[in-house]
C-alpha cells in the first residue's frame, strides 16, 4: 500500500503535508532481501491507479520480481497515513484506508499460487490476515502441509485497529501454529494472547514452529530453534530392511525426543529516527542470514542491523549495509557489540580499524 508520511510532528489533524511512501509488511521484507542480493517475488494485487503504478514500479526498482502483481480494475489501492510519534507512544496515530482495496479482495481463486510456492521460503504477515475473510483463507491454505510447500516464515504483526473479529488474535495463533519460522514481539504476544513477557511462555503458546524469534523491544530477540533427535530400533530397522526388499514403499523416522536451542542477542544502541518498518527489516535481516546458512547468534544479529538500517530513516526502508560490511559487525566479540553506537547515515560508513580485524567464528 501506499504510506503518507508527516512532514512534522503532531496530530494527524494538524500536520498540513504528507510525503509519500511505500508500505507494506511483505512487500518491506521483500525489498530489503532484494537489496540485500536475494532473488525476490512480490505477489499481490493492487489497484489500477497512479498509487498502483507507484508501488508497482517502486518495489520493481528494489530488484524484486513484480511480474506475479495483479491489477484489480474495480478496487482501489490501498492507503495509510501516520503520525511521526513512536507507535509505542500515546500520541502515535495510524489511519488505515484499506477496506474494499484491491489487496483485500486477495484470495485463493485469483492469486497466481504456483508463483507463490515457487521459492525456498514465504514469507507471510498477520496483517494480511486481517484484511478480509477471503485473505484469511488465503493464508490457510498457504500456510497447510502439503507436499511442495516452501518453507514457510510467518510474522504475526497484530494490529488491533485492522481487526474487527474478536477471533482475531486466536486466528493468528492458529496461522502462526502452523508456520516454520514465527516472528512475534513480547509486547505483541502480551496484548494478543495474554501471556507473559517471558520468551519461554510465548514458547509455550507455541511449541510447534520449528523456529521462534521473540522480539523484545530495545533489549533483544531471543531465538528458539527446536532440533529433533530421531532413534530406531536396530531390529525394527532390520525388518524393514528386508520388508523393502520385498514389498519396496517409502519409510519415515519418528522423532522420539525434541530440544530447543536457545540463543539471545541484545539489540544495538540507535540514535532513532523513525520507528516505522524496524520490524519488517529485522525479519528480511534473519530470513536473509537463514538463506544463507549463518548460525544463530548471527541470524539474530543480522536481524537488528537491518532494524537499525530502517529506525535509522523517516521511511519504512533504509538502505542495507553491504553483506560484507553486515558480517563483520555480525562476527564483532559481544563487548564491542554491546558498544556499537549507530545513527544515520551508518550503513555507509567504512567499518573501523577495529571491526577490520575481527575474525568470524
Amino acid at each position: 500500500m501506499v504510506t503518507f508520511l508527516p512532514t512534522r510532528p503532531g496530530r494527524l489533524a494538524d500536520v498540513p503535508s504528507f510525503e509519500r511512501g511505500i508500505g507494506g509488511a511483505e512487500s518491506n521484507v521483500a525489498c530489503v532481501l532484494a537489496a540485500a542480493g536475494h532473488a525476490v517475488r512480490w505477489v499481490s494485487r493492487v489497484g489500477a491507479d497512479g498509487f498502483g503504478d507507484h508501488l508497482v514500479e517502486t518495489i520493481g526498482g528494489y530488484g524484486v520480481d513484480v511480474s506475479a502483481v495483479r491489477r484489480d480494475p474495480e478496487r482501489p489501492t490501498g492507503v495509510y497515513f501516520r503520525t511521526a510519534e513512536d507507535r509505542d507512544g500515546d500520541a502515535h496515530e495510524v489511519a488505515y484506508y484499506r477496506a474494499g482495496s484491491a489487496a483485500s479482495a486477495m484470495a485463493v481463486g485469483n492469486v497466481d499460487l504456483a508463483a507463490v510456492r515457487a521459492g525456498r521460503l514465504l514469507h507471510l504477515s498477520g496483517i494480511t490476515a486481517a484484511l478480509s475473510d477471503s485473505c484469511l483463507a488465503l493464508l490457510r491454505e498457504l500456510t497447510a502441509p502439503g507436499p511442495g510447500r516452501p518453507l514457510v516464515s510467518f510474522d504475526v504483526n497484530f494490529r488491533t485497529s485492522l481487526w474487527r473479529d474478536p477471533d482475531g488474535p486466536r486466528l493468528l495463533l492458529d496461522l502462526a501454529r502452523r508456520a516454520d519460522i514465527v516472528f512475534v514481539g513480547s509486547d505483541e504476544a502480551a496484548a494478543a494472547w495474554g501471556l507473559d513477557a517471558d520468551p519461554r511462555a510465548i514458547r509455550d503458546a507455541l511449541p510447534e514452529p520449528h523456529v521462534l524469534v521473540v522480539k523484545q523491544g530495545t533489549r533483544g530477540a531471543t531465538l528458539f530453534e527446536r532440533h529433533e533427535r530421531h532413534e530406531r530400533n536396530e531390529r525394527n530397522e532390520r525388518n524393514e530392511r528386508n520388508e523393502r526388499t520385498q514389498h519396496p514403499r517409502p519409510t519415515t523416522a519418528t522423532a522420539t525426543a525434541t530440544d530447543d536451542t536457545i540463543t539471545f542477542a541484545p539489540s544495538l544502541h540507535v540514535d532513532v529516527v523513525a520507528p516505522v518498518g524496524a520490524g519488517d527489516a529485522f525479519a528480511a535481516g534473519f530470513l536473509s542470514a537463514t538463506l544463507r546458512g549463518l548460525p544463530a547468534r548471527a541470524r539474530l544479529r543480522h536481524g537488528h542491523l537491518m532494524a537499525a538500517a530502517a529506525l535509522t530513516v523517516h521511511g519504512d526502508l533504509g538502505t542495507p549495509p553491504a553483506r560484507d560490511h553486515a558480517d563483520r559487525l555480525a562476527a564483532l566479540d559481544d563487548a564491542t557489540w554491546g558498544t556499537l553506537q549507530l545513527g544515520p547515515g551508518w550503513t555507509t560508513t567504512p567499518v573501523t580499524r577495529a571491526q577490520e580485524e575481527v575474525h568470524h567464528p
